[in-house]
């Protein structure tokens, strides 16, 4: 069964790295997860600072939770308020363990102290070292990613 890791919006932000990631998540190496939350701030992104139009950023949604269709953590709105994270980023850390995730990869690492993430049974990881330890723990998994085109 492939790991539960939820996706910041800052590494699903790039196209590169976002398709790196849903690659590999396609392989089994890991279950991708993300929330509306996180969805609506990656389109206000792509809109306001990457320079696509809102069709572009809204089919890249589409397509992402087309090949994903269990990928959306809900219900974790309740758990906002407890969260000691960095407060612009409570959302993303409720979410993360209300979909039982082990790791949040993002490179905002000094937003998610490990104090705030301990008692979740949460990490915080930055997609390079995510990325190698993928390869590390499914050599093939990647490299068959590496050959495929998404969904």
């Amino acid at each position: 069964m492939a790991f539960p890791d939820f996706l910041d919006t800052c590494a699903i932000y790039g196209a590169t790295l976002a398709d790196t990631l849903l690659r590999i998540a396609e392989q089994g190496a890991f279950s991708p997860h993300w929330s509306a939350d996180v969805l609506d701030e990656l389109g206000r992104n792509l809109v306001e600072h990457a320079g696509l139009d809102q069709e572009a950023a809204t089919r890249r949604i589409a397509h992402m939770q087309a090949a994903f269709p269990n990928a959306e953590v809900t219900g974790y709105a309740h758990l906002i308020s407890s969260m000691t994270c960095n407060e612009k980023d409570r959302h993303v850390v409720a979410a993360a363990a209300r979909g039982r995730c082990e790791i949040v990869v993002t490179f905002n690492l000094s937003d998610f102290p490990l104090a705030a993430l301990q008692p979740l049974h949460l990490a915080a990881v930055h997609p390079d070292d995510f990325l190698l330890d993928q390869i590390d723990l499914y050599p093939g998994r990647v490299e068959r990613a590496r050959f495929r085109r998404p969904r």
